[in-house]
């Protein structure tokens, strides 16, 4: 059998509810196809033209196959079958029985639904965690959602989202006037492997070409992948490049859609995160329901163990775009420099103040 692969195109209807995806191949007989399929320069093929060329690129591949077996066997046998594994669809053709029929099946890929004030407070938030933690979550949406804020997620419950805002409203401290910054862009577990990532991509990319973004930031490390930052791997591969980057070694990368687009940048404050007190100090947001939960901790431990630590709550947006570190949802300095964006259980604070949990709040 021939198999090829042809991606899904992200959804345009349905915006704002949950939306299906679904692909029209035309009819296909024997060696016919519908619609014609227009040469490409040598050395491209169909998967450069997008969705689009692709499904033209199965027509083509099923009306060939038929071909041959015309050309081959007096009489012409051909099942074509389309069979969607989610976000990836196969076209297979296979030499049947007796006679000639065309047979189309169509399973869906996945759904996505995008998080309004009108259906926030009966929808999950998929990245956070039940209770109050994921109240506090919604509150902090539904605060956004007027400065333009998208939260976009599979239907399948799951962390599979992406969150955007015009840059310009964006909580942390970057000069990237008409851009999107990309908050989080989250898919894993089970949901992983199957192109859900691209296909989240994909909206945010066609939504500010729609609104006329100069294209898109986010930010992310060199070399593997850290905790509440983006895969730069995968950004790479996605064609974004680094814009600048701060001292503690976090890069904000982008995505020009536009070719006057100037490259955003940090402010000094996050390319120079330092703070004058000794100690650890932790900034942080209610943007991610984590730190909801573990901040109480932390700072319970600190008292505990007599750990010399300052909480900063930002609870606005121009504290966050002054904030001295390129991350703002949780940024733990210590001794005047920066630390970690990563969000710390109790055990994980005690361990880098050297003191292990199960000792003694005395030292005994």
């Amino acid at each position: 059998s021939d198999l090829l692969q042809a991606r899904p195109q992200a959804c345009r209807e349905g915006r704002g509810r949950g939306h299906r995806r679904r692909h029209d191949l035309g009819q296909v007989h024997g060696d016919r196809r519908e619609g014609p399929l227009e040469p490409l320069p040598q050395g491209r093929s169909h998967r450069d033209r997008g969705p689009a060329g692709r499904r033209e690129g199965c027509r083509a591949a099923v009306s060939g196959f038929s071909q041959k077996q015309t050309e081959s066997s007096a009489e012409r046998r051909c099942f074509f079958a389309l069979a969607g594994q989610r976000a990836a669809w196969y076209a297979e053709c296979e030499v049947l029985g007796r006679g000639e029929f065309v047979k189309i099946r169509e399973e869906l890929s996945m759904d996505y639904i995008r998080i309004t004030d009108e259906n926030i407070e009966k929808e999950h938030i998929c990245c956070a965690m039940s209770g109050k933690q994921g109240v506090i979550k919604k509150e902090w949406l539904k605060q956004r959602f007027k400065e333009g804020l998208v939260f976009c997620r599979s239907v399948e419950r799951g962390k599979c989202f992406i969150e955007y805002i015009p840059a310009e409203n964006a909580w942390v401290p970057i000069q990237a006037d008409g851009y999107f910054y990309i908050d989080c862009l989250w898919v894993s577990g089970s949901l992983k492997g199957h192109g859900y990532s691209n296909d989240l991509l994909e909206e945010c990319i066609w939504d500010a070409k729609e609104q006329g973004r100069k294209g898109l930031c986010i930010l992310s490390v060199e070399g593997r992948k850290r905790e509440f930052l983006s895969d730069p791997k995968y950004l790479a591969y996605k064609g974004f490049a680094v814009a600048d980057t701060s001292e503690c070694g976090i890069n904000l990368m982008y995505l020009p859609l536009a070719q006057d687009a100037e490259p955003p940048k940090f402010k000094a404050c996050a390319k120079h995160p330092a703070v004058e007190e000794s100690g650890f100090v932790l900034y942080y947001t209610d943007q991610c329901p984590f730190t909801y939960y573990w901040v109480p901790r932390v700072e319970e431990a600190a008292r505990a163990y007599r750990v010399p630590l300052k909480v900063i709550h930002i609870t606005d947006r121009e504290q966050a775009q002054s904030v001295p570190a390129p991350v703002t949802t949780y940024a733990l300095f210590k001794d005047g420099k920066f630390l970690t964006q990563s969000i710390q259980t109790d055990k994980k604070f005690l361990k880098l103040a050297g003191i292990k949990m199960e000792q003694h709040p005395d030292g005994k």
